[in-house]
């Protein structure tokens, strides 16, 4: 895909309140690349490799509600649990509540 593709995730991305968590699939529909879950992985990977502006990549997680273990897990947790995310024991965030946007 493009950088523009890239941007529009950025973009909603950047959405994403403080304190609340959203999928790689609802990111990549809000961002007008519905069933594209996997690009939004690749921009945020690709952001965080080249030191790109600041875009919470942390408040994105799987549908499930795990954070990815293919992304510093660890550093994700740190950055929800200082937002006041609760990630339980098996690194899963309770969707009901705290998923954006809501249903």
């Amino acid at each position: 895909m493009s950088t523009t593709s890239y941007a529009a995730i950025y973009a909603v991305v950047r959405r994403i309140p403080y304190g609340r968590v959203s999928s790689y699939g609802r990111v990549a529909v809000l961002a007008g690349y519905p069933g594209h879950a996997r690009l939004v992985g690749y921009a945020l990977h690709a952001l965080r490799a080249a030191g790109g502006p600041e875009v919470p990549w942390w408040r994105v997680i799987n549908r499930n509600g795990y954070i990815s273990n293919a992304y510093e897990p660890a550093l994700q947790r740190a950055r929800l649990e200082a937002e006041g995310v609760l990630v339980d024991e098996r690194d899963r965030v309770e969707l009901a509540r705290y998923l954006w946007p809501g249903d």
